[in-house]
């Protein structure tokens, strides 16, 4: 049965498409499936992966709305070796068509329950906005995964979303929890980035992933050619760091799978 994370962030510009791609991208080369879900309007994990989204007739827009089936709209990346639903511009008019229907904040969720036995991980990239779409995301995960960047309005940011979890948790979903924080884009030489890092792992402890994702050009450059970035430069630092992260959240799900064998 696929671990569902919601890869969020209400600042834009941390890494969160990034991360959905090349943590996917990760996993799959390590064997396990994945379910990659495009909830952005701006489809740029359906491009990164290879898709392109001007192409698209029919994508997650057309799922919540009932419209289509996720077998009907799924797609395959051949440079990122895992599944896809796609979005595109089209994603943008669901909130306002959906905003009077009946169960409108659990419609992923219903969609996403078809398929959980065919994957190993559902990876959910979320607009950078509280809105009815990122709703839809964390009310279909299991875990809330945040990527975030080492600076000044790091800490605010966080404790904004992490009270977001807090409502959702009471009023939607109430298995919802905090898989970890992602320091991303980091930067060693910066005694800011340093800092705030610090005080991340003092306040959060255990929930900081201890891999870290390095600000590397070829994790920029990477999305232009349609490719995760192992497949673009799998040497790259920003290549093995997403891999290490794979390792590191798979060893952390293991890990809590036995704690509940023991506890049983």
């Amino acid at each position: 049965m696929a671990k569902i994370f919601a890869i969020t962030n209400q600042k834009g510009g941390v890494g969160k498409t990034t991360t959905a791609v090349n943590l996917a991208a990760s996993f799959a080369v390590t064997g396990s499936r994945i379910l990659l879900v495009d909830l952005d309007p701006q489809g740029n994990a359906t491009m990164g992966c290879g898709i392109n989204k001007r192409n698209l007739d029919q994508s997650i827009y057309h799922l919540l709305l009932g419209q289509k089936t996720i077998a009907e709209i799924i797609r395959y990346s051949d440079t990122g070796k895992f599944d896809v639903l796609p979005a595109n511009r089209d994603l943008a008019g669901a909130e306002v068509e959906l905003v009077d229907q009946d169960g409108r904040e659990n419609r992923l969720k219903a969609a996403l329950a078809t398929v959980a036995q065919d994957y190993d991980y559902v990876l959910i990239d979320c607009p950078p906005a509280l809105n009815l779409l990122a709703v839809n995301a964390l009310t279909a995960a299991h875990a809330v995964m945040i990527p975030m960047q080492c600076e000044y309005y790091a800490l605010e940011g966080v404790s904004d979303l992490v009270n977001t979890i807090k409502k959702i948790r009471a009023n939607l979903n109430p298995g919802l929890e905090i898989e970890g924080l992602l320091r991303t884009m980091f930067d060693p030489r910066s005694t800011l980035a340093q800092q705030v890092s610090e005080q991340l792992k003092n306040h959060f402890n255990k929930k900081v992933y201890d891999t870290v994702i390095p600000r590397n050009i070829r994790l920029a450059e990477a999305p232009s050619y349609g490719q995760p970035v192992l497949m673009y430069d799998p040497a790259s630092k920003g290549a093995q760091a997403y891999l290490a992260l794979a390792r590191e959240v798979s060893a952390r799900r293991l890990e809590q799978n036995r704690i509940n064998v023991i506890n049983a």
